[in-house]
C-alpha cells in the first residue's frame, strides 16, 4: 500500500465515528449537530480541516466518542468567546442557527484557526452529565425505598460532576403523577410514555457519593463550562436543566471522588452493605467508558456484596445502559437487581438523555394515576 493510500485509510477511519454519531444526534434531536458532522465526516475523508484536528485519533476506541469529543472542544470555544462567529450560530450561545451551509463553514473556520487548541481539547473525555436521566432513575429509587422502608445510602460510578446524585432535589411530572417539591428550581416534565411508575411514598437520602475517572467541578466556572460545552447547542431545554441543577449542586453538597470505578466500590462495599440503609448503586451510560475487564468485573463485585445483604442492610444495582439490539441497534434501559435474593427486572425503556420513559415492570406502574 502507498503512504497515500495509508493516509486515505486513516482519514476515512476517523470519519467513521463523525458519520455514525451524526445518525445519532438526528435521532435525538439534534439536527444541527447531524447536519455538522455529516459534513466533517466527508471533510475528514477528504483531508480538510477536520482531518487536521483528528489526525492521531483515527483509532481511539468507539466507546471513547471521538465525534462529541470533537463537538464539544468546538462548542467549549464558541461558549467561551473564542469563536464568536460560530457562537453567532449556536442557540446555547444566544445566536441563531442559520443555513447548514453557514454554520458549517463557521464551524470548519474554527477548526483551521484553533487548530491547535483543539487539538489538545479533543484528549478531554465526555462529560455529559444529563440530568434528565434522573427521570429514568426516579422510579427505581422510590421502588427500593418502599421495598426497603430505609433511607437510600447513594453510591454512583461515572458521577461525573455528581448532578445526579442530588436527583431527590427535583420535580417530576407525567402521566398525571407527580413527585419532588413543586418548586424546585429542576423541573422534568412530560417524562412518561404510558402507564407512569409508581411515585408514591417518602424516600430519605441518608449519604450520597460518587467516583469518576475525571471529575468536574460544579461549583467552579471551568467544571460548569466543561459540562455546558458537551450538551448540544440547539437543545436549549437541556441547558436549562443544567443549569438549574449547577445551582442545586452549589447548596447540596454531593462528593465525588477521582478514582477507579471498581477500586472505589470495592472499597466501599468490602464490609458489606451499611445497616439501617439501603445501599443504592447507581449509574447511567458509564459501562462504555469504563473498558470491557472493568465493565466485566463490576456484576461479580456487586454479586459478592450482594451474598452479604440482609434485610437490615439490603443492596441496590439501579442502571441505565445500551442493550444490544438483535438488528444491530441500540436501546436503553433501566434495570434494577436487588439483595438479598439477587432479583433482576427490567424497569424501564427510555432514551440516551432521559425522557420519554416507557415503564415496563407492573410491579412498581402506577395503576391508578
Amino acid at each position: 500500500m502507498t503512504r497515500a493510500g495509508g493516509e486515505a485509510q486513516r482519514r476515512r477511519r476517523a470519519a467513521e465515528p463523525l458519520e455514525r454519531q451524526a445518525g445519532w444526534c438526528r435521532a435525538l434531536g439534534s439536527p444541527l449537530y447531524a447536519d455538522l458532522l455529516t459534513r466533517a465526516a466527508v471533510d475528514c475523508a477528504a483531508g480538510g480541516a477536520t482531518w487536521d484536528v483528528l489526525a492521531g485519533r483515527e483509532d481511539d476506541a468507539p466507546e471513547s466518542v471521538l465525534a462529541l469529543r470533537l463537538t464539544g472542544a468546538v462548542h467549549r470555544l464558541a461558549l467561551d468567546g473564542r469563536a464568536p462567529a460560530l457562537a453567532r450560530h449556536y442557540p446555547s450561545a444566544g445566536g441563531n442557527p442559520g443555513t447548514d451551509a453557514e454554520v458549517w463553514a463557521a464551524f470548519r473556520d474554527v477548526l483551521e484557526a484553533e487548530r491547535d487548541a483543539l487539538r489538545a481539547l479533543v484528549l478531554e473525555p465526555v462529560q455529559t452529565n444529563e440530568v434528565g436521566r434522573s427521570a429514568c432513575l426516579l422510579g427505581g429509587f422510590l421502588a427500593v425505598a418502599r421495598e426497603s422502608g430505609l433511607p437510600l445510602r447513594l453510591l454512583e460510578i461515572g458521577s461525573s460532576a455528581g448532578l445526579n446524585l442530588r436527583f431527590d432535589r427535583f420535580r417530576y411530572e407525567g402521566g398525571g403523577v407527580a413527585w419532588g417539591d413543586p418548586a424546585a428550581s429542576v423541573r422534568l416534565t412530560g417524562i412518561f410514555d404510558g402507564p407512569p411508575a409508581d411515585l408514591r411514598g417518602e424516600l430519605r437520602v441518608a449519604s450520597r457519593a460518587g467516583c469518576d475517572a475525571r471529575p468536574v467541578d460544579p461549583v467552579a466556572e471551568p467544571g460548569r463550562l466543561t459540562l455546558r460545552s458537551f450538551l448540544w447547542p440547539d437543545q436549549v431545554e437541556r441547558r436549562a436543566r443544567l443549569d438549574a441543577a449547577l445551582e442545586v449542586a452549589a447548596t447540596v453538597p454531593a462528593s465525588v471522588e477521582r478514582a477507579d470505578a471498581c477500586d472505589w466500590l470495592e472499597q466501599r462495599l468490602a464490609p458489606g452493605p451499611a445497616r439501617g440503609a439501603a445501599t443504592v448503586v447507581f449509574h447511567s451510560i458509564v459501562l462504555q467508558y469504563l473498558g470491557r475487564e472493568r465493565a466485566a468485573r463490576l456484576p461479580t463485585l456487586l454479586a459478592d456484596a450482594g451474598a452479604r445483604a440482609s434485610a437490615a442492610a439490603p443492596l441496590a444495582w439501579l442502571r441505565l445502559e445500551p442493550v444490544l439490539l438483535p438488528d444491530g441497534g441500540l436501546a436503553f434501559r433501566v434495570l434494577l437487581t436487588t439483595w438479598p435474593g439477587g432479583r433482576e427486572r427490567v424497569l424501564a425503556a427510555c432514551s440516551a438523555h432521559g425522557p420519554p420513559v416507557s415503564w415496563l415492570d407492573e410491579e412498581s406502574r402506577c395503576s391508578s394515576p
